[in-house]
């Protein structure tokens, strides 16, 4: 933001291209129960080379998607069991954070 050079604004140029050609995407948001729900898939080391494994979620508000997160452990877990247990905990730091914000727009 100091110096910024002729990539910088080609970089910038680019994403205002982007978001202008994509301004019609939306997540549809249907009107109906308002049940959070969040599910977590795991991929338990099947990268031959590192050992780490592969997690991932998706929460939903009734039927509409909200959020979702994938990603690969930093760590070589010992057990399929703690692999769950890092999972669960990511997306459970995400399930509270949901929780929290939906409560301050009073939906319970």
């Amino acid at each position: 933001m100091h110096e910024p050079t002729i990539q910088h604004f080609q970089a910038l140029k680019r994403l205002l291209r982007y978001i202008k050609g994509t301004l019609h995407f939306r997540l549809p948001i249907t009107i109906g129960d308002l049940q959070l729900r969040t599910y977590l898939d795991i991929d338990c080391a099947t990268d031959s080379k590192d050992r780490k494994s592969d997690s991932g979620f998706c929460s939903f508000l009734g039927s509409t998607l909200i959020t979702w997160s994938v990603k690969k452990h930093v760590i070589v877990a010992k057990s399929s069991t703690e692999e769950e247990n890092l999972s669960l905990s990511s997306a459970s730091s995400d399930i509270l954070w949901l929780h929290r914000l939906l409560a301050e727009f009073q939906i319970q």
